[in-house]
């Protein structure tokens, strides 16, 4: 049985070995984090992002749902059929078509945008990481197989492909994830096959070989964590265009129903006021620019956020930008 010096002795090594792990790791965010801060557009992106996601984290918060109702469907103020300026009647953005109230729309729509992105993105992620590093590691059949099937798709239109499929499938934010998921997951494939053609010819991974390590232990301990950067880049830049390809299927009527919370389906929906169409309210006409242009203006925060964002992890995690 061990003693307590002997515990103590062996907590102190282990505490020891943990600190010189996370020495370099320090470092090295130290130095991506001082990148970041000194590149202004990285740093709009970064504040871009941390709003958006703090909007969607605190929907429930800034804008509580009702009782007994579905969140995402936006509450109407049914003495109004047609729009009402920001400000009037209680609403702080006004509302848009059949009295839908616009600053709820917003709110919720940001929580819908960042889990579709996020959904989209990280499963597809995982798709592709599996199906590229499988088909670059062992190579032969194996590799031209997965592929030809990756180049099937892959040589397909991305919309018209999604938007074929969300018109056999019921339309709903579920259907709409399920056709980008099908879209997106082939150009992750063949980025992390290219990275594991790479990596599995280095050096440490001819050493692992050698001691007999198994293939399977090999591919996803060694190569694909240093296969990773690339894709960590890419996911950044495609939150962004989730967002925006969902926005457009909502848009042309491939997405949710109207009076759902998604910005898209909101400039669908505001399009019908677009100027020189005009309203009214206590006698005074005006053009309901709200209904289209502020959903329109958080899809463009969210989207240029995660790119100006994308850009900057490319030149942090690039060796030779970082020279």
């Amino acid at each position: 049985m061990a003693t307590k010096g002997e515990v103590g002795s062996g907590l102190t090594s282990s505490l020891d070995a943990l600190v010189a792990e996370l020495k370099p790791r320090w470092r090295e965010f130290r130095k991506s984090w001082y990148l970041i801060r000194t590149n202004y557009t990285a740093l709009a992106g970064l504040i871009m992002v941390i709003v958006m996601v703090a909007i969607a984290i605190l929907a429930p918060v800034l804008a509580p749902p009702l009782p007994n109702a579905d969140p995402l469907q936006i509450p109407r103020d049914w003495r109004f059929a047609n729009p009402i300026p920001p400000g009037a009647e209680g609403h702080a953005l006004g509302t848009g078509n059949n009295g839908i109230d616009m600053y709820y729309g917003l709110i919720w729509g940001a929580r819908t945008t960042l889990i579709t992105s996020l959904f989209v993105v990280l499963t597809s992620a995982i798709i592709g990481v599996v199906l590229g590093a499988v088909a670059g590691f062992y190579g032969g059949r194996i590799d031209e197989l997965l592929m030809r099937i990756t180049d099937i798709f892959l040589s397909l239109p991305a919309l018209i492909l999604a938007m074929a499929i969300t018109a056999v499938l019921t339309r709903s934010l579920e259907n709409i994830m399920l056709a980008l998921i099908i879209v997106w997951w082939p150009a992750y494939a063949r980025l992390i096959r290219g990275q594991v053609l790479t990596v599995r010819e280095s050096t440490y991974v001819e050493a692992a070989r050698s001691i007999g390590v198994k293939k399977s232990r090999i591919l996803f301990r060694h190569i694909v964590p240093n296969s990773l950067s690339p894709l960590v880049v890419s996911i950044t830049l495609d939150l962004g265009a989730v967002c925006l390809v969902a926005a457009g299927l909502s848009f042309i009527g491939f997405g949710v129903q109207s009076g759902y919370a998604e910005w898209g389906r909101m400039v669908s929906d505001g399009q019908l006021w677009m100027p020189p169409v005009m309203t009214q309210y206590n006698g005074v006409y005006y053009s309901a620019w709200w209904t289209w242009a502020l959903p329109g203006l958080f899809i463009l925060i969210f989207t240029m956020g995660f790119s100006l964002l994308g850009d900057a992890l490319r030149d942090i995690l690039d060796p030779r930008t970082r020279r």
